[in-house]
Formats: structure tokens, sequence, C-alpha cells
């Protein structure tokens, strides 16, 4: 579905992987990266942010936390990142970049308080008093306090499976009574996930009931004498949404996939942000009518319901948007050793560069990451080879 965009939007970024592929530049199961692209969309969307006056925790998971991203963000002044998870806040970290918010989606285990501590991150979010006492415990003696927001919910509200938890609205006050007493603590704000959905019928974008729910958790807040410095309201963040996020209320949004172009509204509509992310493979063998391809990062985020995952594969930059297939990819519960492409053509051969653009979530594959600069002025960089944790593999 967002092989589409890909093509018509940022060819020049499909004809240059493929031709430092085929030199031996670029290899199979990458996902890689236009640099000058992620470059332009982080700018549009600060400059809508800085319009509204939203402060931005950019999201890098779907990236695999990488670096060379990492301190692009830092350079132009979106340094605070947010991470999914305590796994990502140390990779972070170690990356020499900021943690501006850790909690959320995935609470920090007790056992790991003490060293998403260190860190200082600049909000850290809760879904209970208990979770709050086990921060206050890890701090204690320090010298400083840690600033929370509390993952606030009621009924009606929406959850992707897994991910629900937090303090229900009806008992938010006398939980941020009991959390503020906490030594070295306070309760600054509120947030939830998600707070937009797109709605694949419509082809609309939309706060949803959980936006409401965080607008009157802050509001109880500050009637109960609590000074709200952040409305945080992450999901499917883009330069479009944020008017509408900032007219309920919000103070801190997350892009993430805005930065690559690969948001649900950016599958049907030409948005501002254009896409800077693909997945790159190349043939193995052929087995029967299919043309096996490697695999290692075909995971799909299921933002949509099943659609055909479409394909690009060729040798030759010029021409391999004439060549495009159906892509059979192993089901979910399934390794995802290869991929393939039924295709009866004698013209395939091994080494040849497939090419697939999807939403993805690099951080949950065993897939790789390459960055290249300079697509623009046709004098392409390869800035080096990074495993989805971020760590460095090659150059």
């Amino acid at each position: 579905m967002f092989l589409d965009p890909l093509c018509r939007r940022n060819p020049k970024f499909i004809q240059t992987v493929v031709e430092l592929h085929q030199q031996g530049e670029l290899r199979p199961n990458s996902f890689i990266l236009d640099y000058d692209t992620i470059k332009d969309n982080v700018i549009l969307i600060s400059e809508e942010a800085i319009r509204l006056g939203l402060t931005i925790y950019p999201m890098t998971k779907q990236i695999g936390r990488n670096p060379a991203v990492l301190e692009l963000l830092k350079r132009m002044g979106c340094s605070k990142i947010v991470a999914v998870d305590w796994m990502g806040a140390l990779q972070i970290a170690a990356q020499g970049g900021d943690v501006g918010h850790v909690g959320h989606l995935v609470q920090v285990p007790k056992t790991e308080t003490k060293s998403i501590a260190r860190l200082r991150p600049e909000v850290w979010t809760v879904f209970s008093y208990e979770k709050a006492k086990e921060i206050s415990n890890a701090i204690f003696k320090t010298n400083y306090t840690q600033n929370l927001l509390i993952r606030v919910w009621q009924q009606g509200d929406t959850f992707y499976p897994g991910h629900e938890g937090g303090v229900q609205l009806e008992q938010l006050i006398e939980t941020a009574d009991r959390i503020n007493s906490l030594p070295q603590i306070k309760v600054v704000g509120v947030t939830s996930f998600p707070c937009m959905l797109y709605d694949e019928n419509q082809k609309k974008l939309f706060t949803i009931k959980n936006m409401d729910t965080i607008s009157e958790a802050a509001e109880l807040l500050r009637n109960h004498g609590y000074t709200i410095e952040q409305i945080n309201a992450p999901g499917t963040t883009s330069t479009i949404a944020l008017e509408a996020l900032a007219k309920k209320g919000t103070t801190h949004v997350e892009p993430g996939h805005g930065m690559t172009g690969t948001t649900p509204t950016h599958a049907f509509n030409d948005l501002p942000e254009k896409p800077a992310i693909l997945y790159l493979s190349e043939v193995s063998h052929s087995y029967g009518e299919y043309a096996y391809f490697y695999g290692g990062g075909l995971y799909i985020d299921p933002v949509f319901s099943t659609y055909p995952v479409k394909a690009l594969l060729g040798r030759d930059a010029d021409t391999i948007f004439d060549n495009r297939y159906e892509a059979k990819l192993p089901d979910p519960s399934s390794i995802d050793y290869y991929g393939m492409i039924k295709a009866n053509s004698t013209s395939i051969r091994n080494g040849d560069t497939v090419i697939l653009g999807f939403r993805a979530q690099v951080f949950h594959t065993r897939g790789r990451v390459s960055v290249i600069e300079g697509i623009k002025s046709g004098i392409p960089k390869v800035l080096g080879i990074w495993d989805a944790m971020g760590h460095c593999i090659g150059s």
C-alpha cells in the first residue's frame, strides 16, 4: 500500500537504492532511510509545531533508533526522544541521545527503575500509584525531582490489543494526590494512546475519545490545584494532525511515522511529508513458479486490514518501475526467512534487487538499517549499517 506513494513521490530514492545495491554498497534485509527527505519532513513537522505552540518528542523505534537520525534530530532542535520501552531508553542514551519521555507505552520494570532514573527523563509515564512509588524509591535522597505523567482512561476509550492500562478517570484525583505525596515526585500532566486514528473507510484522520479523556483529566487536575505542563497526545502524528490536537489542548506530540511519510494517512493522501523509507532485499533462488527473496524484516505494522503487498524487482534503475509483482509474505506465525514473488519470467536472476514499501517497525525485526545522504544532490553516500536496535555493524 505504501509502495505506490513511494514510487510516485520519491522515485529517485528507489533508483539510487537499486544502483547502490547492484554495486554492492547496500545489503538485503535492510530498511533504507533517505536522510535528506527525513530532514525535510522533520522541518515541516517542526515548523507547524512551533506555529501551534507544540513541543515534539520524536519516536524512533520505527527506524531502529538509528544513531544517524538521532544525531540529525539533535542538530535540528528535536533532541528529546520518546522511548517506547526501557530497552529503547537505554539504547537511545547509549547513543548520546536525551530521553524526553519513557514509560509509555511500556511501563518500566521494577528491576530497571534505577537504570532509567539515572537517565533523568524529562517526563516518565505511570499507570498506577505503585509504579510511581518504585520511581520515588529509586531516586530517594538524590538531588532531583522526577516529573510524571499519568496515563488516564475511561469507558469508551480505544486501545490496541495488549496496550490497555492506566488510571481510571473517576479515580484520577485520589491517585494523583497519593502519587504527588511521594518524595521527589511531581505530577505534571496526562497522556493516552492513541489520541488520533485514521478511518480507513472515510479516508480521514480524527481525534478520538482518548483525546477528550485526557483533556478532561487535565482540567480536573487544574481544578484541584495541579499545574499541568503536559497534555501528551501521541498517535498518527504528521503536520496535518497537529492543529486538531492543539485545539484539544495538546502540548506535546510524538511523531514517528510522520518523519518517514508512512502514517496511515500517507497511504491514501499526498501530505507535506514524503516517503523516506523502503525495504531492500534480493532474489536468493527460485522454486517452482516463485522467486524467493531474503526476509528478516518482513513485519508489516498491521494498521490496515490485510492488503496485497507489491514489490519492484530488477537490476536496472531506469526500468525498475516497469517490473511490479505481487509479493507473498510468510504468515505472521512463521519466521520470515524468505518472501516470495510469483514470476514465471526467465529474466529473473539470483541477485536481482527487490524493493518493498510498507509501514515498518524496525525494532521488532531482524532487519538492518542503512542511511543514504545526498540522494537529492545526485551524490549519494551510505552513512553506515546498523542493526535493528541501533548498534553499528558496518560502513
